[in-house]
């Protein structure tokens, strides 16, 4: 099940995707007559063309974004670090989130804004010092991310909050996919067209259960709360102009173009 969260005249509403197209411009939704993550699937009875509407965020987090920084190795040797011992966690405001094509708003603080494509966990219940074997029963779905990073920021600073925090830096989409097997799924990003990206989350570092017994561990995990699995290599700069397509294999395709803010 695709679970969509769109737009008709500024107006937002949830509902049910069917299309053959990743980014879901071509397709019809079935319109739900509220948030399925906090209410029981219940249809309206109305049926819209995607090309009538407009894809939002997918889900508005209720309080946070939980990051997994360095989960692929060759992310992490591209960038000269070690690969953690455990999972490195960091944290990117509510705020942040954006749709698809949505624009990312390059800040005149940075000179070097950098793509990082993943695939993100929506948590659908509450969940504390949860057993890894039981991750399962906490996930409401799956969408795509863009982990946008001020790479500039993020090395002078010496934390990460203001160089992946800035509004604008988290776009997801298009949908939430409640039936995926994400045990070895291709992540890619394209820029402009040219493949940038090209892994599989088959080479995490840390599996998700694993991720998520983590995070429980120390903070309470709520319904909305998103999860960031972390990005493959090749990562890179992206300026005004350029257009970043994240896909992620059985999901769909996650688009935004950089902008400066007028």
């Amino acid at each position: 099940m695709r679970i969509a969260r769109f737009s008709v005249d500024d107006e937002p509403k949830y509902g049910i995707v069917e299309t053959d197209d990743p980014e879901g411009l071509v397709g019809t939704v079935a319109v739900l007559d509220s948030d399925p993550l906090y209410r029981p699937v219940q249809f309206t009875g109305e049926t819209l063309q995607l090309s009538d509407v407009r894809l939002l965020a997918p889900v508005i987090p209720r309080s946070k974004v939980v990051c997994v920084g360095r989960n692929y190795a060759a992310h992490a040797a591209e960038l000269g670090n070690d690969v953690p011992a455990e999972p490195l966690i960091f944290l990117k405001p509510n705020t942040s989130v954006v749709g698809p094509r949505d624009g990312i708003v390059y800040p005149e603080q940075t000179n070097d804004l950098h793509f990082e494509g993943e695939l993100a966990v929506v948590i659908g219940r509450i969940c504390r010092d949860l057993p890894r074997e039981r991750a399962h029963e906490v996930i409401f779905g799956y969408t795509i991310a863009n982990d946008v990073t001020a790479r500039d920021l993020q090395k002078s600073d010496g934390q990460w909050a203001r160089a992946k925090g800035y509004d604008t830096f988290c776009p997801l989409g298009p949908w939430i996919s409640t039936e995926l097997d994400v045990s070895d799924l291709r992540v890619s990003t394209e820029l402009n067209g040219e493949l940038k990206q090209d892994g599989r989350t088959s080479q995490f570092i840390f599996d998700i259960p694993e991720v998520l017994a983590y995070i429980t561990s120390f903070t309470t995990l709520l319904p909305g709360d998103v999860v960031l699995t972390g990005t493959p290599a090749g990562v890179g700069p992206m300026l005004p102009g350029d257009e970043v397509a994240i896909s992620v294999e059985g999901l769909g395709t996650l688009t935004n173009k950089v902008i400066v803010r007028d």
